[in-house]
């Protein structure tokens, strides 16, 4: 007896040294946080682990903080079962099987007992009489007492009906199927090992039982029914009920230990508990309907002054806050090999003598350097408004090699910047020697707070901006590098309004009020998925740091709507007005 105490102290001490360990943890913190020991818990422990079903898991030290909290067992995959509606009162089938070496008379006097129930005794029934009496009516509680076990991995488990008869729930699945369909809320099981009956019972869908972990001596058996039986039926909720009449069992520890260890809950976490009240099909009181219907109107009062200190934007502060923390917290990203960066320095622009950044002849020993590499993209981000000097015999268009770096390169992508009346009404043009289709404009918007939080990736231009390409320059580029990988990206458009679309006027706030932020001309890509086709050289850019003249733009005055991505090859000049979006 002291070997076993001293056993069971040691899994419990261990028990708790690795339910404290960092793996739960998080759990540990979020229950302590936003539980009160004094609130109603049901704690769900999902495993098909035989082992794990059969630990103590009742000695957790949070669990026993909470004095209305009980742990009961669960299956990972469960679903809800349409069920009949039953007429009132509670019917009870109670099976008293073999009764060799035990007294299951004392069973059969406690469930005479209950109030508002009627109970069917089956002593030592047949198969057939106890298959018929599943079919024969609407059950709520089913009852069994006598012998059971289950196979050592609790996959399988078996009721001894009668002295001669031993049956599984496989053998009675469609008796047992109907009663649950019919209504049936819970079955109690006060025999031995009991776990390979719920898991036979639990794929059947029923809504809760109440099993013995292990052999369980009659008198314990005895015990607890009659404690558990006392405190349902006077309306204590189920789990409650189990929790008071498992603690009952403690007094009889001298003699049997570890006797609160025995019974345990299996749950179909799609179905609440019933109490006695809803057995029998006593209607919900008028105290309980007023507190749903007062919780139901703070609920919406709170819902209506949330969506309007929404809609009016006084929270982006808050939110634009939360992710600007949100996005500092993040570790730093490797740098992609894919991506070659080549920069100008502040001395080499002092170098050209006035020339600007880039001269033609070096701007043509770098490009020719940089298609050496067959990137599948290249980069210019450096404003060229003016065209190439008649003097550089690989750039100027004299010879039958004219525009061959500019004009021909057919991964090669320009920058521009569209007018703004606001801070440059004139823009910047793209160079001259490179078409349309092959130019992105370098224009950003910049939030109320002066943060730049939000690429733009494209936007209908004023059609007087010397920058008239309606995709960004970063737009150009990933397109190009993905449709080498046989990625296209789609608009997704719905009827009113589509998701990828331009905003009428400057997003100082969003086009749409979705909150003070969200979705401010954030296109959304319904499907980004490979098709054909891979790469075999990696992207190279050319960016200008000190060329630059960046500036906010504003949204044009009409909406357009591109085809995305473009064909390359030919200017996108195809539009999809809002009204003429698809079906």
């Amino acid at each position: 007896m002291a070997d076993c105490r001293s056993t069971a102290q040691t899994l419990s001490d261990r028990l708790n040294a690795w339910l404290s360990g960092d793996a739960f943890r998080p759990i540990r913190e979020k229950w302590l946080e936003q539980l009160q020991p004094a609130d109603p818990v049901r704690i769900l422990l999902q495993t098909e682990d035989p082992i794990l079903q059969r630990l103590p898991w009742h000695q957790w030290d949070v669990i026993d903080r909470y004095r209305q909290a009980e742990l009961a067992l669960s299956l990972p995959n469960y679903q809800r079962l349409g069920r009949s509606p039953t007429p009132p009162g509670i019917r009870i089938l109670a099976i008293l099987g073999s009764s060799d070496g035990i007294d299951i008379e004392a069973d059969r006097r406690l469930l005479a007992q209950l109030p508002d129930s009627e109970v069917c005794f089956l002593v030592e029934p047949a198969r057939a009489e106890l298959s018929d009496r599943l079919w024969s009516q609407p059950w709520d509680i089913l009852f069994f007492a006598g012998h059971s076990f289950s196979t050592e991995d609790s996959t399988e488990g078996k009721l001894a009906i009668n002295p001669l008869d031993s049956l599984s729930i496989e053998e009675l699945r469609y008796g047992l199927r109907s009663a649950i369909e019919r209504g049936l809320q819970l079955a109690i099981f006060n025999s031995c090992d009991g776990l390979g009956l719920a898991r036979n019972l639990a794929d059947l869908q029923i809504p809760q039982m109440i099993v013995m972990r292990e052999p369980v001596p009659d008198r314990v058996a005895q015990t607890f029914l009659k404690s558990f039986l006392t405190a349902f039926s006077q309306g204590i909720p189920l789990y409650a009920a189990v929790r008071e009449a498992r603690e009952h069992l403690q007094g009889l520890e001298s003699q049997f230990p570890c006797a609160t260890w025995l019974p345990i809950v299996c749950q179909n976490p799609a179905v609440v508990p019933p109490t006695w009240e809803t057995l029998r099909g006593q209607p919900v009181r008028p105290a309980a309907r007023r507190t749903i219907a007062a919780v139901l109107l703070i609920s919406l009062a709170v819902a209506a002054v949330t969506s309007a200190v929404r809609y009016a934007g006084i929270l982006q502060p808050i939110e634009l806050w939360a992710f600007d923390r949100m996005l500092r917290s993040r570790s730093a990203e490797p740098i992609d090999s894919r991506l070659l960066i080549v920069g100008i320095t502040e001395a080499e622009i002092q170098a050209q003598q006035g020339k600007g950044s880039l001269s033609d002849a070096t701007l043509d020993r770098l490009l020719a350097q940089l298609e050496a590499a067959k990137p599948r993209a290249i980069g210019l981000d450096l404003y060229r408004d003016f065209p190439v000097e008649p003097n550089q015999p690989r750039l100027a268009d004299t010879v039958p090699q004219a525009r061959d770096r500019l004009q021909n390169t057919p991964n090669l992508i320009a920058v521009c910047k569209a007018s703004d009346p606001e801070n440059d009404i004139t823009g910047v043009a793209a160079p001259p020697e490179v078409e349309i289709d092959r130019v992105g404009f370098s224009d950003f918007w910049e939030d109320a707070d002066g943060v730049l939080r939000r690429q733009v990736l494209f936007m209908t231009p004023n059609p007087a901006s010397p920058c008239t390409t309606p995709y960004a320059f970063s737009t150009q580029l990933a397109f190009r590098y993905l449709h080498a990988e046989g990625i296209r990206a789609q608009l997704h458009c719905r009827r009113q309004p589509p998701a990828w679309r331009a905003c009428p006027t400057a997003p100082r706030r969003s086009c749409r009020r979705l909150s003070g932020y969200q979705r401010a001309g954030q296109p959304n890509f319904d499907q980004l998925s490979p098709q054909s086709g891979s790469g075999d050289a990696d992207a190279s850019a050319e960016r200008s740091g000190a060329a630059r003249r960046h500036s906010r733009s504003h949204c044009p005055d009409r909406r357009g709507f591109p085809k995305i991505p473009p064909t390359f090859g030919q200017r996108p000049t195809a539009h999809i007005p809002p009204s003429e979006c698809p079906e």
